[in-house]
């Protein structure tokens, strides 16, 4: 039995170690957003500090997301023994450890290795920490997914403000990375204590904290609220628990047709974003005539624009429905892109750059979401956590793809029809919009499923 809802301190404790586990999460997002900003922004003095020639440069650049496809791949065998709290709660320390290595070592083989670690670090704590993002909005019952990337966005703004900083001031590189490093990894270890694992007992409706013990008991009662606020999602969780418990290995039944669309959409993407990150500078400057302070600008519009998009996208997806966002953000990145292409100048181009922004921030939040949601569904508990790993190399692979693709059309086509490439991707994603939302999506008022605590009269609301 669960009390009643609205009324007693179990509801108002399990509603803390929702709260907590949110904010906690939100700041893990946030800290690796600083971190992958710091590496990335600081390439060029990475390079001249190990004297890695500009032949040499693109194996190490991609060697970074290949290791951490591999690191993605591992989590999804690895939590199916071990939560994914835990695996996060390693992973991203190491992520920030490796990245102080980075700016430490003076040998080529230091940095290898340092970069080797990171990657790998990075796939892992990238999986985890989408799994648990994925696990907490279902235990919310709303949308919460694109507020987790917000922070990711805001973490990447304040690492490419602090490296422009490094840069500025002229620091070794190490001594940029190590107060940032200093401050993060115990912040993240603290933080880690309040991480909200929900797979391991969904079969019997107590999702429990991670690294609360204490709070194990109120956070028992997570599923219970989700089986008392709809008595047809409950039995709809009912079939999906026997359907995991029938085989017990849920995770190595789900199909690849099934994540298809969803690793398509990913993979579009990051083409998208990588070709805003790795060319937007170059082609200010070179195809539509800006300054070199000019080409700094357009990266920066884009993240802001990524930010405030993300910011408001839960609500957006409350009111209207995922499938509408994801449509939406499609033809706004869009409709970026042809901008980007036709632009006669550098301010001109500025618009195209806001809504790469506010297009493309939607699409990879809501692509794990669904991925989660429809792996959660067909085959039970642990299914989401495969499927999100599954799903996240695909982001790796979008990136790998994008910026080489874009330079071989720009050099052997044209820079501006190179922009239309990407463009095509991104409408494709229309085609495959109906995988994020179908009827059992809105329950609730409108698409948004009524709130896991907040029904009831006690104010104990999230």
């Amino acid at each position: 039995m669960y009390p009643p809802v609205g009324r007693g301190p179990t509801l108002a404790a399990m509603t803390d170690v929702l709260r907590r586990g949110r904010a906690s999460l939100a700041f893990c997002f946030f800290a690796q957003g600083v971190a992958f900003a710091l590496l990335v922004t600081r390439i060029p003095a990475v390079q001249n500090r190990y004297g890695i020639s500009d032949a040499l440069l693109p194996v190490f650049l991609a060697a970074v997301p290949v290791l951490a496809g591999a690191g993605s791949v591992a989590t999804e065998r690895l939590v199916r023994r071990t939560p994914p709290s835990r695996v996060l709660r390693w992973s991203q320390p190491l992520a920030l450890l490796a990245l102080l290595g980075v700016g430490a070592g003076d040998r080529m083989v230091q940095v290898a290795v340092a970069l080797a670690v990171f990657g790998v670090a990075v796939g892992a704590l990238d999986a985890a920490m989408n799994m648990l993002g994925v696990s907490l909005q279902r235990a919310y019952g709303r949308s919460i997914m694109l507020g987790f990337h917000a922070a990711y966005s805001l973490g990447g703004i304040l690492g490419a403000s602090l490296a422009w900083a490094g840069a500025h001031w002229g620091p070794a590189l190490w001594v940029s990375y190590l107060p940032v490093v200093g401050v993060l990894v115990p912040a993240v270890l603290v933080g880690s204590r309040w991480y909200v694992d929900t797979r391991d007992r969904e079969r019997d409706g107590t999702p429990e904290a991670a690294g609360d013990t204490g709070a194990a008991g109120a956070a028992g009662a997570v599923g219970g609220a989700g089986a008392v606020e709809d008595a047809g999602a409950g039995a709809g969780a009912a079939s999906a628990v026997g359907a995991g418990d029938a085989g017990k290995d849920a995770a190595g039944g789900i199909g690849f047709r099934m994540l298809l669309p969803l690793c398509l959409v990913m993979t579009f993407a990051y083409i998208g974003d990588s070709t805003v990150s790795n060319w937007s500078a170059k082609y200010v400057q070179d195809v539509l005539g800006g300054s070199e302070r000019m080409a700094t600008v357009p990266y920066n519009v884009y993240m802001v624009t990524t930010l405030v998009g993300r910011v408001l996208g839960d609500h957006g997806v409350r009111r209207f429905g995922a499938a509408a966002v994801v449509r939406t953000g499609a033809v706004t990145a869009a409709a970026g892109f042809a901008v980007v292409a036709a632009a006669p100048g550098a301010w001109a181009g500025m618009l195209g750059f806001t809504l790469l922004g506010l297009g493309l921030c939607v699409l990879v939040p809501q692509t794990f979401a669904a991925a989660g949601r429809l792996a959660h569904e067909r085959y039970g508990p642990g299914a989401s956590d495969a499927a999100v790993a599954r799903l996240n190399v695909f982001n790796y692979v979008g990136f790998l793809i994008g910026s080489p693709l874009v330079g071989a059309l720009g050099d052997a086509w044209s820079h501006r029809g190179a922009m239309l490439v990407p463009m095509a991707l991104v409408l494709a994603t229309l085609v495959h919009a109906r995988s994020f939302g179908t009827g059992a999506d809105r329950y609730g008022d409108r698409h948004e499923r009524s709130r896991t605590v907040d029904v009831g009269r006690g104010g104990h609301g999230l």
